[in-house]
C-alpha cells in the first residue's frame, strides 16, 4: 500500500502517536512518575472529553477490567491534555479511567500531551479504531464529525486513520439509516453486513420494517440480503393503476397489522388484487394467524 508513513505509524499504536508512551509489558503504575514521560495524576482531576467517540461502554467488561486493574494495575497509561480551568481532559483511555475508578484507585498514570481539540478527538479515535473499541454507528459519527467540523475530505481522513476510502465511505452511508435502525446496529442487534443490505432500500419505512423482521427471526446477512433483492424486484414492476391516497393508507395499515410487506395493484379504479409477502413458512403460519383470529 504506498503512502505508508501515516498508515504504518498508526498501525503501530499509541508509541508511534505519542512520544514516550509505550505498549510493553509491565505495570505502569508500579513506574516512578519520571519513567517513560508518566506522571502519576490523582484521578478526580481527569474528566472525559465531551467529544470522546465512543459513548457505550459495557458494564460487565468494565467489570472484568477493574479487576484485573485491582490485580495488575494499569499497563497502558492514559493519554490526557491540560485543561484552561484546571485539571485534565482526557485524550485516550475512558475505558482504562472508568475500570480504575470500579477497581478504587486514587492515582493513575499518564502522558499529558498538549493537543488542540482537533488533534485529541483524531488521537482517540484512532486508539478506539485500533481496539476495535467502537460500533459502527460510533465509527460512523466520528468520521462524520471529522469530515463536517474539520473539512477532511473522505480520501484525506482514510489517510490519517490507517483505512481504506471505500471504508471509511460505508461507514460513513450507515448514518442514512432510520434512528430506529442505527440503534439497532449501535446497540448489536444487527451488525455491519446487515445494515448495508438494509440500505439497499429506499424507503425508511421498508428499511425498519424489514431491521426489525432481522432482528425479531435472527436472520443472517446473507438472509438479509437475500430479502432485499426480493423486495426491490418487487418494486420493479409499476400498478397497471395508480394507487390512491386512500389505498396507500390501507396498504400501511395492513402492513402494521400483518408485520409483512403488503403491495396493492390496481388494475382499474375499482378492480386489482392485493398481495401479501412472506419469506419463511414460519412467516406465513404467524400471516395466517393474524388474518385468521
Amino acid at each position: 500500500m504506498s503512502s505508508g508513513g501515516k498508515r504504518q505509524a498508526l498501525g503501530r499504536g499509541l508509541a508511534a502517536l505519542i512520544p514516550g508512551a509505550t505498549e510493553g509489558t509491565g505495570d505502569a503504575a508500579s513506574r516512578p512518575a519520571s519513567a517513560a514521560g508518566l506522571r502519576m495524576l490523582d484521578i478526580e482531576s481527569i474528566s472525559p472529553s465531551a467529544r470522546q467517540p465512543r459513548k457505550h461502554f459495557d458494564d460487565a467488561r468494565l467489570d472484568e477490567l477493574a479487576e484485573t486493574i485491582r490485580n495488575q494495575g494499569i499497563i497502558q497509561p492514559l493519554v490526557v491534555r491540560s485543561r484552561a480551568g484546571g485539571g485534565f481532559e482526557l485524550v485516550a483511555g475512558e475505558r482504562r479511567w472508568r475500570a480504575a475508578q470500579r477497581a478504587g484507585l486514587h492515582q493513575v498514570p499518564a502522558v499529558v500531551r498538549e493537543t488542540t481539540e482537533s488533534q485529541a478527538f483524531e488521537l482517540a479515535l484512532v486508539e478506539n479504531l485500533q481496539r476495535e473499541d467502537l460500533n459502527p454507528i460510533e465509527e460512523a459519527e466520528a468520521y462524520q464529525y471529522m469530515v463536517a467540523e474539520h473539512g477532511y475530505t473522505q480520501e484525506s481522513l482514510s489517510l490519517r486513520v490507517g483505512k481504506d476510502r471505500s471504508t471509511v465511505a460505508n461507514a460513513l452511508r450507515l448514518l442514512k439509516l432510520p434512528p430506529a435502525v442505527r440503534a439497532m446496529v449501535r446497540e448489536g442487534r444487527l451488525n455491519m453486513g446487515h445494515a448495508r443490505a438494509l440500505l439497499g432500500l429506499e424507503s425508511d419505512h421498508d428499511i425498519e420494517r424489514l431491521a426489525r423482521q432481522a432482528v425479531s427471526h435472527g436472520l443472517s446477512v446473507r438472509q438479509v440480503e437475500s430479502l432485499v433483492k426480493r423486495e426491490r424486484a418487487g418494486d420493479s414492476h409499476p400498478a397497471a393503476a395508480p394507487v390512491s391516497p386512500e389505498a396507500r393508507d390501507l396498504v400501511h395499515r395492513l402492513e402494521q397489522a400483518l408485520a409483512t410487506r403488503v403491495k396493492l395493484v390496481q388494475s382499474s379504479p375499482k378492480s386489482g388484487r392485493l398481495e401479501i409477502h412472506y419469506h419463511s413458512l414460519d412467516e406465513l403460519d404467524a400471516v395466517l394467524a393474524r388474518i385468521l383470529r
